[in-house]
């Protein structure tokens, strides 16, 4: 094959491809700062291969007059860098003096391109591998340095957005400048005649590169469309030079079979045939795909514009019952059949088709059921919608666990805000009842004795606000329990209710007594008022050490807790007993979890009701036990 053609077949498809980025580019980046710009550094490149093409099928002046416009390619690129570093941020005061001198520099790049084609600033000579070739003369050398300067003003404006920038941006600037060198390196070859130096320019034949790794690096992080649209190129471009490799092995080898008609074809037009076919199988690719989904699934409907609609309808559900319902609305709508979709937290609807979705150890996955007797169609949109719900899964979950974090950050602002009114009504609530008992100290016996057992229940319940409304600040000194517990016993009126003490005399307790007798009084007043009214009523305080935690528990015979209350046992306001404030218990649970410790409700102790409280012991205390 003679190397002026694959020189030619280069520059052909380095400026189709050219023109189809620039075209593309206009179109889609109209958005994106400097797409404009990059999409007339594409067009002049395509050109200026066009030029070199028009050479060497002796079209000297209009070879001659395209590639001394070369300068239009780096000036394109110079506005493109600028626009595309000052997104974002502002440029230092340099680079906008160069951004306002925009204008004249085209003015200028375009005044020395006519000069160069007015003083003959290129010619033809021979070189290796051709009978035409373009070489600089004269005013061409301005040309030539002029270009080299704008390229290398386009890659420090570069070079200070890389050092500027972050993210995608500073990724495409070092994609940008990766090209470059690329870049850089074929172009070298371009000037091989110009210098008198024989070498065939091989580089250039990489040109195509060139221009696809340059566009791909800027847009692959800015135009997120183009990712496809390279992808599709790019398989094209491959396939491409696949069909001109072969159509060359079959060329070399027709003469061999007796093929000589077919053998004295020109290579070329084997090559365009070649590439004709290919482009009219590009073009009918789509259609055809069409039609073999159609014959393969008989009866799909499914388009981007279905599959986006059904996408943003999934996605606005709210709970899993109602995204549920929609899909099994949607697909049922689609299919004309009755389908059924179960979700995670949705009761089981009954149906012949069935798509359930669950969330496993390795994340989401579904599963049809009832799908294996239908038609290819139905299943290939049962597949789909199936991917698509997951998706909605995810994002609802994801959507829901947001929801929940928010809710629980509410509830715990309200609580406190909550406590500290609670903390100021309680210390208001004891001027005008101290104004009460001072006025009933007058009033008969009776009478009297009546308000004060009401204000001393008022009185408790003032104390039990402050107690869970406000901050703990523990004492803590280490005490016998058995002594401790000793001293509450003789304290309390048991009204008949026998109370039994099983605690061995040296164990020790390190806590703040005040609170520890609240604990306690707490919980035996519970179960007094539960156990009183009952024969052989019995209340039985129980301690252990059980390696570093030390074990205190208060049972008693009463009736036991219906299991419906076990979860909300120590939230506060929450009472069954006639006349509790519904704090005792979410006090017990606070000034435990001040100690570092827990209480929990056990009703596998032998017990009808239980009350378990462990307190964490230092190693010093079990040292010195």
């Amino acid at each position: 094959m003679p190397l002026y053609l694959v020189f030619e077949i280069s520059m052909l498809l380095t400026s189709i491809c050219a023109v189809l980025l620039a075209g593309w580019l206009l179109w889609q980046g109209q958005r994106q700062p400097g797409m404009p710009a990059l999409a007339g550094f594409a067009a002049m490149m395509a050109l200026w291969c066009a030029g070199h093409i028009a050479i060497l099928h002796q079209w000297p002046q209009l070879g001659i007059a395209l590639v001394l416009a070369n300068p239009l390619m780096p000036m394109c690129f110079l506005h493109f860098a600028l626009q595309f570093v000052a997104a974002g941020r502002p440029l230092s005061s340099r680079l906008k003096v160069l951004q306002r001198q925009i204008p004249l520099l085209y003015g200028f790049t375009c005044l020395l391109i006519a000069l160069s084609w007015l003083f003959n600033g290129g010619k033809i000579i021979v070189t290796t591998g051709f009978s035409a070739f373009f070489a600089f003369q004269g005013l061409g050398w301005l040309n030539l340095v002029y270009t080299v300067l704008l390229g290398i003003a386009a890659h420090g404006v570069l070079l200070y957005g890389w050092r500027h920038h972050s993210g995608n941006r500073r990724r495409s600037i070092g994609a940008m400048f990766i090209a470059g060198g690329w870049g850089l390196l074929l172009a070298t070859s371009f000037i091989f005649p110009s210098l008198g130096l024989t070498w065939y320019p091989y580089p250039m034949l990489l040109l195509p590169s060139y221009l696809l790794l340059l566009v791909y690096g800027v847009v692959r992080y800015q135009v997120l469309a183009i990712n496809a649209f390279a992808n599709k190129a790019l398989l094209w471009f491959c396939m491409l030079l696949v069909v001109l490799a072969l159509m060359a092995l079959v060329s070399a080898m027709l003469g061999q079979f007796g093929m000589q008609a077919l053998s004295a074809v020109p290579a070329l037009q084997l090559w365009l045939y070649s590439a004709l076919l290919l482009l009219l199988s590009a073009a009918c690719y789509q259609p055809v795909a069409a039609l073999a989904r159609r014959l393969i699934y008989p009866g799909v409907t499914l388009n981007e514009a279905l599959l986006e609609r059904w996408r943003l309808q999934l996605q606005q559900t709210e709970s899993w019952s109602e995204l549920a319902a929609l899909g099994s609305k949607l697909l049922s709508q689609q299919l004309r059949m009755r389908v059924a979709v179960h979700l995670p937290q949705t009761q089981a609807v009954a149906a012949q088709l069935q798509i359930h979705c669950q969330r496993g150890a390795e994340g989401w996955h579904y599963e049809l059921k009832g799908w294996d007797d239908v038609t290819p169609g139905y299943r290939l949109q049962g597949e789909v919608f199936a991917a698509l719900l997951l998706s909605s899964c995810r994002i609802l979950e994801q959507s829901l666990k947001l929801a929940e974090a928010e809710r629980k950050r509410l509830d715990q602002q309200h609580l406190v805000e909550l406590g500290a009114l609670s903390a100021a009504m309680a210390h208001e609530l004891r001027n005008p009842l101290n104004i009460i008992a001072m006025a009933a100290a007058s009033t008969a016996d009776d009478t009297r004795q009546h308000i004060q057992q009401q204000l001393k229940r008022a009185d408790r319940l003032i104390a039990d606000l402050l107690s869970y409304s406000g901050q703990l600040q523990l004492q803590l000194t280490t005490v016998p329990l058995n002594a401790l517990l000793q001293s509450l016993i003789q304290q309390h009126n048991w009204q008949g209710v026998s109370c039994q003490l099983d605690v061995d005399e040296q164990l020790l307790i390190t806590a703040d007594v005040y609170r520890l007798q609240q604990v306690i009084v707490n919980l035996l007043d519970n179960a007094l008022a539960f156990c009183r009214n009952q024969s052989g009523a019995i209340i039985k305080l129980q301690a252990q050490q059980q390696d570093t935690q030390l074990l205190l528990y208060v049972h008693n015979n009463g009736p036991a807790i219906a299991s419906e209350q076990h979860s909300s046992l120590f939230q506060p306001f929450v009472s069954k007993r006639a006349g509790g404030s519904g704090l005792g218990l979410a006090i017990v649970r606070r000034i435990m979890q001040a100690h570092g410790g827990e209480v929990n409700h056990r009703t596998d102790l032998g017990w009808p009701v239980s009350f378990e409280l462990r307190f964490n012991l230092n190693t010093e205390d079990t040292a010195d036990e």
